[in-house]
């Protein structure tokens, strides 16, 4: 089972759909842009969102087994995806690489 290097790409905020349908919260997403995480396999990296690894998990797992091309040639790397987390209100995007054992 290979590797996959997590990288966080692109946070966003929609603070007029915060403001309108979210209750006030003191604390939100720790990730910051240019953050990487190593992922073996099933195991979600020590200091990544619980959240977030639910919507990447399928993903890792599939290019940690050796798919690619996901989605008929979705992305130019063929043994990569680019995934968001689930939060409607500060998404997240990913990049999610599947890495050789020589890297």
């Amino acid at each position: 089972m290979k590797k996959c290097r997590i990288t966080v790409m692109k946070k966003a905020f929609y603070p007029e759909l915060a403001a309108q349908y979210e209750n006030p919260i003191t604390h939100a997403c720790d990730m910051r842009e240019g953050q990487v995480f190593m992922a073996d396999g099933w195991k979600r990296p020590a200091e990544m969102c619980e959240s977030a690894w639910e919507s990447l998990s399928p993903f890792v797992m599939t290019l940690a087994h050796g798919g690619e091309d996901l989605y008929d040639s979705w992305m130019k790397n063929k043994k990569s995806a680019m995934i968001s987390c689930n939060d409607g209100f500060r998404p997240v995007s990913f990049l999610i690489e599947a890495i050789d054992e020589n890297e």
